[in-house]
């Protein structure tokens, strides 16, 4: 069985003590390959120099939304130069987020066009964050098709079914996190039923938000085997099955296959 754990946050303090052994943990737990992704200029550097030490892990560079209004001068400039980094895959996080108040919604929205028009220009995936900004998420994400499909993840989703549906008509793929295992989450359960199999992924979000059964602890990235297992079951297939398709489906996009 191969996992592919497409969003985690490696660089994070949580992971200093043991990074090395919770990566080979990883791998010796089934998984193949982890994303880890910047939230900011720093963040984005040191995803570059994980990528760089560790065989499997890849890098995806951003600032995310709620760091935008504490950017240096030169930040972008460095996110522009780090996207074409050896083993850079994807760009971001980006997106809107409406629940903290870091930083304007317009400052957000500019940021968020930026990075998406730079992953054009390198025909790499961007990853988007949302956090009760859906509508304004859909509506921008519309404004940059240009009538041809996208090619992003709505990272994490927890999402309504009519958000899922506006994104997949606009080519993006769903990831789900630890939060579709919460007892609570019946409705993100129904949602993820209804996605296609071509266009589903897993991730940890690691260190936050582990699923169950290790809520509660310090998330890691193999720990994704518990939200594909719980997809698996959405989806009447196996754990092995489920593995194959978002393994295949996280290759394909990130043209890792």
């Amino acid at each position: 069985m191969k996992l592919f754990d497409t969003h985690a946050h490696l660089d994070e303090e949580a992971f200093h003590p043991d990074r090395p052994e919770t990566i080979q943990h990883a791998v010796d737990s089934g998984v193949e390959t982890i994303l880890t992704i910047g939230t900011t200029a720093e963040s984005s550097q040191r995803a570059v120099d994980l990528a760089a030490t560790f065989p499997n892990v890849y890098a995806i560079v951003g600032i995310q939304p709620n760091y935008v209004a504490q950017m240096k001068t030169g930040d972008w400039e460095l996110i522009q130069t780090l996207s074409t980094a050896h083993k850079v895959v994807g760009i971001g996080e980006t997106g809107l987020d409406r629940y903290w108040d870091y930083a304007p919604i317009e400052l957000q929205r500019e940021y968020f066009g930026k990075h998406i028009q730079l992953s054009q220009n390198l025909d790499l995936p961007f990853v988007v964050h949302c956090r009760e900004a859906e509508e304004d998420i859909v509506q921008l994400l519309q404004q940059e098709t240009n009538e041809t499909p996208l090619k992003g993840i709505m990272h994490s989703f927890c999402g309504s079914p009519e958000t899922a549906i506006a994104c997949l008509e606009l080519g993006l793929h769903i990831s789900f996190a630890g939060m579709l295992t919460f007892k609570k989450n019946e409705e993100l359960r129904e949602t993820a039923r209804e996605i296609p199999l071509d266009r589903l992924l897993v991730e940890t979000d690691a260190p936050y938000l582990a699923p169950v059964p290790m809520r509660g602890k310090r998330n890691e990235p193999a720990f994704v085997k518990h939200t594909c297992a719980c997809l698996a079951e959405i989806h009447n297939k196996s754990l092995e099955e489920m593995a194959e398709i978002t393994t295949a489906n996280a290759k394909a996009l990130f043209k890792l296959g």
